[in-house]
């Protein structure tokens, strides 16, 4: 596989995050773990005392993600002299194994875990921490339209750079595609969800698996 396949390998990462947040606001008590904007409003309506949410659970959460972007960011500078693709690689490799973790600690457990404190508070840090390592590895790679968590300018940018708007329509293949691939992930992950959590997290878990593995040829491929 060569450096081609590299859009390819982050929209499937887009329909994993799809997945992960179908499984975190169904199944983990209204909260997101790979979506950080919607999880910060969320904190925001829990402090103000909304019904049905919970400032500790979006609290957890955050925390979570932010120690895995900063894991993240000193593994890449760690291995910033190194081949591109073995950073990455191990990068995507830790979180399909968080993910399998948080599987298996949700295994047997069904469809909600709010009743079940110390399972849903784990299962918050594992896929918080995975999707942090994500998010800080996506950005550290810095390709354009391809964050494969956060849609918001990309949808942005659909709009204002379209002809409608008077532009050249840049970049529209990119953000339809990541738009679409959302939105796959998370129907995916909700209609996994209604099954069991952990069917959904392991699923996720192997679909990044296999992207690991994407990049461990594009290394090969590349020499990076």
């Amino acid at each position: 596989m060569n450096e081609r396949a590299l859009p390819a390998v982050l929209l499937t990462l887009t329909l994993v995050t799809g997945v992960v947040d179908a499984v975190s606001f169904l199944g983990l008590g209204r909260i997101f773990t790979a979506n950080m904007t919607g999880n910060i409003v969320f904190l925001g309506f829990a402090a103000a005392g909304a019904a049905g949410l919970s400032a500790a659970r979006s609290g957890v959460a955050l925390a979570a993600f932010a120690g895995g972007a900063i894991v993240a960011g000193r593994m890449e500078a760690r291995m910033r002299t190194g081949p591109r693709y073995r950073w990455l690689g191990i990068a995507f490799a830790l979180e399909a194994a968080l993910l399998f973790a948080s599987a298996a600690v949700a295994n047997g457990s069904g469809t909600d875990l709010t009743g079940l404190e110390p399972i849903l508070y784990a299962v918050i840090v594992l896929t918080g921490l995975a999707m942090g390592i994500r998010n800080g590895t996506v950005r550290k790679l810095g390709v354009a339209d391809l964050t494969t968590t956060v849609l918001t300018l990309g949808i942005a940018g659909l709009a204002a750079d379209s002809s409608f708007a008077g532009g050249a329509n840049q970049g529209w293949k990119r953000r339809a595609a990541s738009v679409v691939a959302m939105l796959a992930g998370a129907a995916l992950g909700a209609w996994l969800s209604r099954s069991s959590l952990a069917l959904a997290l392991g699923t996720a878990g192997l679909i990044c698996t296999a992207c690991a593995l994407a990049f461990a040829g594009m290394r090969a491929a590349s020499g990076r």
